[in-house]
């Protein structure tokens, strides 16, 4: 356990090291000066700044080394908790996703509390329902909620419960309320793929051989389905779960844009508009160590949710 551990923590900082060299190699590669993004932002005009000024804004952000330089630095930077400084605010990145972050996380957790929700009653339901004509208009409904693009369902819900029906705020920051839309529009599709997952796991289980035996016991089929089945088709959906976070992260830039909300996706959104370059590091290193995080808790968790992987999650030794 402690190998299969230690080998995972060490596949998680190539990954981390990896997103940090593509976000990098990317934001160089972008056309465009940022001591003149600096110079904008702050009103002024690159042709008439003072050569002072530009030599001081390009030794303040490490923008005279090279390309080597600025890469180890960096990082170095990172390792320590440094991310630098915003081009357009001249404030400490770090301290600009932490002000920011608590919002994101609250939207990304009520999210997915309604996502793991709806898919788990929707393949509950279609599992247990015998109206053949209901289960198969069930079963077709994740292809709808996944294929609706997160802006248009968005869209369709501030319409209908903001202004329609006048039930929820239509955006903004403004208590827990303006909160339910966002979720929601993040949740559909999220729900609609784990509905997929459980409903094909719960058609796979329900035909054991060992769900006849407890049919023939004489217990109900709800109570076959939560305590026999459930338990056996839920390893899919949940490393399912860690792809789905991931999604939901990037997916606040749309979200939070559409519905203007002070996050980190209105944040990321701002950062690349104006070249800021360190923001966006910043953000794309936080998404990034947060879904490592995810995969790393999934991998342990799965072993005890599947007891057939439990000899997976020691190496095995290669028999010569």
């Amino acid at each position: 356990m402690v190998r299969s551990l230690l080998l995972r923590i060490g596949q998680a900082v190539v990954v981390l090291l990896a997103a940090y060299t593509v976000t990098f190699g990317v934001l160089r590669l972008v056309p465009g000066d940022p001591v003149s993004v600096m110079l904008t932002s702050g009103g002024h005009e690159i042709n008439t700044a003072a050569p002072e000024q530009i030599a001081t804004l390009t030794a303040k952000f490490g923008l005279d080394k090279s390309i080597p330089e600025q890469y180890i630095s960096q990082l170095v930077g990172m390792l320590r908790g440094d991310f630098g400084f915003s081009y357009t605010t001249g404030n400490p990145v770090l301290g600009e996703i932490a002000a920011r972050a608590g919002g994101t996380l609250a939207l990304s957790g009520l999210a997915l509390l309604l996502a793991v929700c709806f898919g788990l009653l929707l393949a509950c339901i279609a599992a247990l329902t015998q109206w053949q004509l209901l289960r198969q208009l069930l079963r077709r409904l994740p292809a709808v909620g996944v294929s609706v693009p997160a802006f248009l369902g968005g869209l369709l819900l501030i319409q209908l419960f903001a202004f329609t029906l006048a039930w929820l705020p239509s955006g903004g920051n403004r208590g827990p309320a303006s909160l339910v839309l966002p979720a929601l529009t993040l949740a559909i599709p999220a729900a609609a793929v784990l509905a997929q997952v459980l409903m094909k796991g719960f058609d796979e289980v329900l035909a054991e051989p060992y769900i006849d035996t407890a049919r023939m016991k004489g217990l109900s089929r709800v109570r076959v389905l939560l305590r026999h089945g459930l338990p056996n088709a839920a390893a899919p959906a949940v490393t399912m779960l860690a792809l789905i976070i991931g999604n939901m992260v990037t997916g606040t830039v749309v979200v939070e844009t559409l519905f203007s909300r002070n996050g980190l996706g209105k944040y990321l959104q701002d950062a690349v508009l104006h070249q800021d370059f360190p923001v966006v590091q910043g953000i794309a290193m936080f998404a990034a160590l947060l879904f490592v995080v995810i995969n790393l808790l999934t991998d342990l968790v799965y072993p005890f949710l599947d007891p057939r992987q439990q000899r997976a999650v020691e190496p095995q030794e290669v028999q010569l």
